[in-house]
């Protein structure tokens, strides 16, 4: 099915997140070393064939525009279709939801000749190929198409501040697909199905639904308009279910365990085997091993320098790791310098951190030690 443009909906800094997105949207976040969140977004789009997308930024996105540029890594820079950078028309630069980012963009929607749109959400990872949704959407003869997957309390790092600003949303599913019950941020869910952050409708009915909920002052189309839908049976809902990785990334916990996870080569040949990931390359040399380093089960960009102990840590490209030091369950991000005898567990670095040498570091897995973006220690 080719008749199909992309919105992706980014998020704005998240409190539930804190310094990791204090200079970047969520989407931005660096994850697996040497990609973003938004290059499986974006490469899910192209792997199912959607040549034009809308970005709609909001927050603090210069890190994001620095990455996308003109879109050539993911091949979206042609001229009549391709990549579009929706920048914020509100005062504040942020909306209150995603049906008030597509209502402010709405004459990209106008101007664009595709008959469908596939809304994706900017805070989850995942590697998908959506033409079997784009199939059963037709079959189906559905209004409107979401897409579910298992809960998986492993992968849902539950936080009250998260849910208030993206809810969690659990549906019932008939026989036929049809969505036949909506539960949003229960406290004990009936149903086993959560929602991810992927719709799929005609691109006149998106036009019309942002119009009508800019009307009645709604802003979120899971919390606001989706259970109004389901209970009035006004539109025909219905649900395709996703059984690859998948993880919303609202909290420091699933930040850091989205890494780790991508440390297990079973996740990791799922997440990157099954289609193409396409990021922004940086030339840099290979990573360099020197006399008397240790590496294991971990992850190591190219550009980095290896002197100590690297134990299941992920590893930005330029990251030095000093003689003596010892770094173990750890996410050091691009261009950092750990000095000499350092000591690190369970700790997350942004980029451009200097820690001296003899330094000690340790914290728990479940509540893991973040230094923001150019911090020496």
């Amino acid at each position: 099915m080719k008749d199909v443009m992309g919105i992706l909906y980014t998020s704005k800094d998240e409190l539930s997140l804190r310094e990791l997105t204090a200079p970047r949207t969520v989407a931005a976040l660096p994850v697996a070393s040497r990609y973003r969140l938004v290059d499986f977004l974006l490469s899910s789009f192209v792997n199912s064939s959607v040549r034009k997308v809308g970005v709609i930024m909001q927050g603090n996105y210069q890190s994001l525009m620095d990455h996308l540029e003109t879109g050539k890594a993911w091949d979206l820079h042609t001229r009549n279709n391709g990549l579009r950078i929706l920048p914020p028309h509100s005062a504040d630069g942020t909306y209150a939801g995603v049906m008030d980012g597509i209502n402010a963009h709405a004459e990209f929607l106008r101007r664009s000749t595709q008959e469908y749109v596939l809304l994706l959400g900017g805070r989850m990872i995942l590697n998908a190929k959506f033409d079997e949704l784009f199939q059963k959407h037709i079959d189906a003869n559905a209004d409107i198409t979401v897409m579910y997957t298992k809960y998986d309390p492993v992968k849902m790092d539950f936080s009250a501040t998260a849910a208030k600003a993206h809810p969690y949303v659990y549906v019932n599913v008939a026989e036929d697909g049809a969505i036949t019950d909506v539960e949003v941020n229960p406290n004990a869910a009936s149903y086993d199905n959560i929602l991810t952050d992927v719709v799929f409708m005609k691109r006149t009915l998106l036009m019309h639904l942002a119009d009508q909920a800019h009307a009645h002052g709604q802003h979120d189309f899971h919390k606001d308009l989706l259970p109004q839908f389901v209970s009035s049976g006004a539109l025909r809902v219905v649900g395709y279910e996703y059984d690859g990785y998948f993880r919303r990334v609202e909290t420091i916990k699933g930040f850091y365990n989205l890494n780790m996870d991508l440390l297990n080569p079973e996740i990791r040949k799922e997440i990157f085997s099954a289609n193409p990931v396409y990021t922004k390359t940086r030339e840099d040399a290979p990573a360099k091993y020197m006399p008397g380093s240790k590496v294991t089960g971990s992850l190591i960009a190219d550009g980095c320098v290896i002197e100590g102990t690297v134990e299941n840590c992920v590893l930005f490209r330029g990251v030095h790791v000093g003689k003596g030091a010892h770094l173990k369950d750890s996410i050091i991000m691009q261009d950092s310098e750990i000095g000499a005898d350092v000591e690190l567990e369970n700790v997350i670095f942004d980029k451009d951190v200097t820690i001296r040498s003899g330094a000690r570091l340790i914290s728990e897995k479940q509540y893991p030690i973040v230094i923001g973006k150019n911090v020496t220690l």
